[in-house]
C-alpha cells in the first residue's frame, strides 16, 4: 500500500483541470446517457422527465423553503407533521440566488445547481482518489460513482450532489493540511444535509490525529497548530448553527431539530427498524427474494467497508465513510431512500476502482460502460416507478 500511495503523486506539472479531464468527461457522458434514457422512457410512458428531475418528492420541499421560507407544513391524518424545517437551507439558499440572477424558476435552479455540483463532486472524488491511489485509478472511482444504480439522483434538484461536492473537496483538504479551507467546506456541507456530521468528524479526527502525532510547534503537514484550531472550530458551524436556529423557532431548544425529524418519523434507532423491514421480507416467497437482496447489499457495504480498513485508506476518509454508512443503515426513516443516502459514501468505491485500475483499458471500459447502460435503464424505470422519496 505504501507503494500505491507514492505512486500517486504526479511526476510532473500538471494543471489539475487536465489532469482531471478524462474523469470529468467520462463522468459527463454517464450522465448524459441517463438523461438521454430517462427522455426517452418517460415520453414513452407521457410524463415528464424535466418533472421527475426537478418537481417530485424532496425537489419540491426544496424549491418551497427557496419560493416561501421556512414555516410550510403539512399534517398527515395520523397526526404526523411535515415541516420544511427538516431541510437543510444551503440548496434552497442556491436555487434563490439563481432565480435572482437569472430567469430560470426555483426548480430550474435547483437543477442546475446540481449540474454543476455532480461535477465538482466528480472531480472532489477524482482529487481525492488521485492523491490516495493515483490516477488511473480516480478515473474509475469517479466513473464509478456515475453509474451507481441511483446515480440519477445527481442529475435531480436534490442536496446529493452538493453535499457530494462539499464533502469530498473538505476530505482533499484534509488531506493536503488546508485544515481552514476544510473546516469551511466542512461547514457548507452541515448547512446541506444532516449528514454533514460525517464531514466534521473527519476533519476533528484527522485534526487530533495530527496534534496526537506531533513532536514541535509545526506538525508533519506543515500546518501550523492554530490552523487545525480554527478548522476544528469552524467545521460544524454550520450543521450547529442551522440546528439551534430550528429549536429557537420550534421551542424545541437544542434538540428541537430532532422533533421536526420525529414528524417524518425519521431518527437513528441503530439500525432496528430496518432490520425489523428486512425480516418482515422473508415471510412469503416473492418478497423473500428482496430481503436476500436487502441482506446481500448490506453486506456487501460492509465488506468494503472492511477493504477499506484492511487497504489502510487514510485516516478522515474511513471516518466519513463509517458514519455516513452508519446514519444511513441505522436511521429509521423510509428504507426506499438508503440507496440515496448512501450516494455521498464514495470512499467505499476505492477499492474496486483500484481493482478496475488494474484491468487492462478495453477490459475495465467494458465493465464501466456495460454498468452505465444498466445504470441509465435503471435510473429511468425507477423515476417512472417509486423513485426516490
Amino acid at each position: 500500500m505504501t507503494d500505491l500511495v507514492t505512486s500517486a503523486a504526479p511526476t510532473r506539472a500538471e494543471p489539475a483541470w487536465r489532469r482531471a479531464a478524462p474523469a470529468l468527461l467520462g463522468y459527463a457522458a454517464v450522465r448524459v446517457l441517463g438523461l438521454l434514457v430517462l427522455t426517452v422512457w418517460s415520453a414513452a410512458r407521457d410524463t415528464s422527465a424535466h418533472r421527475l428531475l426537478s418537481a417530485r418528492w424532496d425537489s419540491l420541499w426544496y424549491t418551497r423553503v427557496a419560493e416561501l421560507g421556512y414555516g410550510y407544513e403539512v399534517r398527515l391524518p395520523n397526526g404526523d407533521v411535515h415541516s420544511n424545517l427538516a431541510f437543510f437551507p444551503l440548496l434552497p439558499w442556491l436555487e434563490r440566488a439563481v432565480a435572482a440572477v437569472s430567469p430560470l424558476s426555483y426548480a430550474d435552479g435547483g437543477l442546475l445547481v446540481s449540474a454543476v455540483a455532480s461535477l465538482a463532486a466528480a472531480w472532489g472524488i477524482f482529487a481525492v482518489a488521485d492523491h490516495v491511489y493515483g490516477r488511473r485509478a480516480a478515473v474509475c472511482a469517479v466513473l464509478l460513482w456515475a453509474v451507481l444504480p441511483v446515480g440519477v439522483v445527481q442529475s435531480m434538484a436534490y442536496s446529493e450532489s452538493l453535499f457530494t461536492a462539499l464533502a469530498a473537496w473538505s476530505l482533499y483538504a484534509v488531506l493536503r493540511g488546508h485544515w481552514v479551507s476544510a473546516g469551511l467546506l466542512a461547514s457548507l456541507a452541515g448547512l446541506t444535509r444532516p449528514v454533514g456530521a460525517a464531514v466534521v468528524a473527519a476533519v476533528w479526527v484527522a485534526a487530533v490525529d495530527s496534534f496526537v502525532r506531533e513532536r514541535g510547534a509545526v506538525a508533519r503537514d506543515g500546518a501550523p497548530r492554530w490552523r487545525r484550531a480554527v478548522g476544528m472550530a469552524v467545521a460544524p458551524l454550520g450543521a450547529a448553527g442551522y440546528v439551534l436556529w430550528v429549536g429557537g423557532r420550534t421551542g424545541g431548544g437544542p434538540l428541537g431539530y430532532l422533533d421536526v425529524q420525529a414528524g417524518w418519523r425519521n431518527g437513528f434507532d441503530g439500525g432496528y427498524a430496518f432490520a425489523v423491514f428486512v425480516a418482515g421480507k422473508f415471510t412469503s416467497f416473492p418478497s423473500a427474494l428482496a430481503g436476500l437482496g436487502l441482506v446481500l447489499g448490506t453486506g456487501l457495504l460492509i465488506l468494503l467497508y472492511v477493504v477499506c480498513v484492511r487497504q489502510r485508506q487514510p485516516l478522515p476518509l474511513l471516518v466519513y465513510a463509517g458514519v455516513v454508512t452508519a446514519l444511513a443503515l441505522c436511521a429509521s426513516s423510509y428504507f426506499g431512500s438508503k440507496p440515496r443516502l448512501l450516494l455521498p459514501a464514495f470512499p467505499l468505491l476505492l477499492p474496486p476502482a483500484l481493482a478496475l485500475a488494474r484491468l487492462r483499458t478495453s477490459r475495465s471500459a467494458w465493465v464501466l460502460g456495460s454498468a452505465a447502460v444498466v445504470s441509465a435503464v435503471y435510473g429511468a424505470f425507477w423515476l417512472n416507478g417509486s423513485g426516490p422519496p
